[in-house]
């Protein structure tokens, strides 16, 4: 490289143009253009490890297995259902979808299990996602989990802490600090 060319982590390069010049400067943590304004705001986000995530989802299916128990023996006279795809088959799936993408495409951005660890489902720019989002990220779990975890397992290699389902909805797991710092 000779100086006059960017390299980026995206594996592009910002080059000197003959028509117009593009120059950009790193500096730390924000991304300035040549007359020193701030192309994009100071983002430093720190991603939910595995073990903070592991908790969160821990601690969301106490909550669901105690509402679907409770539906199931509303609808059927039994905690547990043995029939598979009856009415509380139904009614536990949709009360573990509206469980998930009603809380993180929410205010809070976050599952109760998720609030009680302090860390939120942002999109991959830091903003909310919608309830679209949410409801694909959702049923994107199945498949990380149908690949024998395989989907989960690949934040531990991702460098955005990314599983199969988060990469599918285009969501980040984050810590609540990281908005608090940046504000």
């Amino acid at each position: 490289m000779d100086g006059s060319c960017l390299q980026t982590v995206i594996f592009f390069q910002l080059c000197q143009g003959t028509p117009t010049e593009i120059s950009i400067i790193l500096t730390g943590k924000k991304y300035m253009d040549a007359n020193n304004s701030t192309i994009f705001p100071e983002m430093n986000l720190q991603y939910a490890s595995f073990w903070e995530r592991f908790g969160a989802s821990f601690l969301d299916g106490l909550v669901v297995i105690a509402i679907n128990a409770f539906v199931s023996y509303l609808l059927e006279g039994s905690f547990f259902s043995e029939e598979l795809f009856g009415i509380s088959w139904f009614a536990n799936l949709a009360i573990g979808w509206l469980y998930y993408s009603l809380q993180e495409s929410g205010k809070a951005q976050a599952t109760l299990g998720k609030r009680a660890l302090n860390i939120k489902v942002t999109d991959t720019s830091g903003g909310r996602i919608s309830f679209g989002q949410a409801t694909g990220r959702h049923f994107a779990r199945y498949l990380s989990m149908i690949i024998l975890f395989i989907g989960y397992f690949m934040m531990l290699w991702d460098t955005r802490k990314q599983t199969l389902h988060d990469k599918l909805a285009n969501t980040l797991v984050v810590s609540q600090d990281s908005f608090r710092h940046n504000a």
